[in-house]
């Protein structure tokens, strides 16, 4: 079963054609005919486009065919351009607490607040949140600086500091980031 999903929304005479063609091509091809149906078909879908003619303001992961006629491998071209990039775009995406992190920007999020980061610093978040227990500063040192541990630096301890700091002025958390006594945790 392919996971590609092609919702052809209020769209049927599309439909039609790319259902009759559906076993050559790389997409599960599903009509909604109204909105009700669509929110029910793209409701347990993770891997879809909604195409339909005309932009819709509460629809995601649409795209709009407007310009017709267009060449029937063309359109499957810029389908398998939207679904890479939808693909790429969840891929970003990471979801740790009530933050949102997204690789490509690099920032974090939560409700409509945005807060940019270093790389160290998304790195330092992301292998804090992999790992269950407390994570010490020999451990961020080795895995994250690249520190051999027997260097003396607080490189680890100033980074968290600061980090702490800037998603407490932003996010007013001061528990997002924990210290323990043996090292340090996502809460």
């Amino acid at each position: 079963m392919n996971n590609q999903n092609l919702v052809i929304y209020d769209f049927s005479f599309l439909y039609q054609i790319l259902k009759e063609l559906e076993h050559e091509l790389n997409f599960n091809i599903i009509e909604a005919l109204n909105q009700k149906s669509l929110n029910n078909e793209i409701k347990s879908l993770k891997n879809y486009i909604v195409v339909t003619k005309k932009n819709f303001l509460n629809i995601d992961n649409q795209f709009i065919l407007n310009h017709l006629p267009i060449k029937i491998i063309k359109l499957i071209e810029k389908l398998n351009i939207e679904l890479l990039k939808q693909q790429f775009n969840d891929q970003s995406e990471i979801i740790i607490g009530n933050y949102k992190i997204n690789l490509n920007a690099r920032e974090m999020l939560s409700k409509e607040i945005r807060l940019k980061l270093t790389e160290k610093e998304i790195n330092t978040i992301i292998y804090l949140s992999k790992i269950a227990n407390p994570v010490s500063v020999d451990e961020l040192q080795t895995n994250i600086w690249r520190y051999h541990s027997d260097i003396e630096t607080h490189t680890v301890e100033t980074h968290i500091y600061r980090l702490r700091k800037k998603i407490f002025k932003t996010f007013q958390d001061e528990n997002f980031i924990i210290s323990k006594k043996n090292g340090y945790q996502i809460k």
